[in-house]
């Protein structure tokens, strides 16, 4: 009997240490919210995402602009992280790479912020990644809180020389993915909607 309390209250420390734990990359930079500028330009929109859980947080989920052929590194996501990402207004396509690639559609305005969710799931060997768009209507209420627990960060020199490293797998993932998406119906596809923005 006393084992087993003993090994029940090692299994709860062992919760508690993974639930409060946040992820963080050696590639990214912190930046404190009163340092941080993302506000769009007229010409400009901007996604934030981010990655409230700590499902997986030793596991690095990396999110790309796959719009064109190219594959832009938005940044490494970690988890209680978020990183803001400037780009054209207009109809994108980003990719989230873990253990698996997920996608996720956008048609962004002018001018406009949107928020997009990194959810983590448990995979075979680490986490699984797929990407959940904040709808305007239906997740406001959350969005603060999630803002609140995710710090900033961004890129640095060492992000995008980990991307250039990693650019023949991050291909591989893109296509052998892709044809998985491409099979689903378009109502099972996540898409943020020119009305999502703030």
């Amino acid at each position: 009997m006393k084992n087993r309390l003993k090994l029940a209250s090692i299994m709860v420390v062992f919760l508690l240490f993974f639930i409060g734990c946040a992820g963080s990359s050696k590639f990214m930079r912190e930046v404190p919210d009163q340092q941080a500028s993302y506000i769009p330009g007229e010409n400009e929109s901007v996604i934030i995402f981010m990655r409230p859980q700590t499902l997986g947080f030793a596991i690095q989920s990396t999110v790309f602009d796959i719009s064109t052929d190219e594959n832009i590194m938005v940044g490494i996501v970690s988890a209680k992280k978020k990183v803001a990402y400037k780009t054209k207004p207009g109809k994108h396509l980003f990719m989230v790479v873990g253990e698996n690639a997920d996608f996720m559609k956008a048609d962004l305005d002018a001018g406009k912020t949107y928020y997009a969710l990194v959810h983590p799931r448990m995979g075979v060997w680490k986490a699984r990644f797929s990407l959940g768009p904040v709808n305007k209507n239906v997740n406001q209420k959350n969005l603060n809180g999630w803002i609140t627990t995710c710090i900033y960060t961004e890129n640095t020199d060492s992000s995008y020389q980990w991307a250039e490293q990693h650019a023949s797998n991050t291909q591989k993932m893109r296509v052998g993915y892709m044809e998985k998406w491409n099979n689903k119906p378009d109502s099972s596809k996540p898409m943020l909607n020119p009305e999502d923005g703030f």
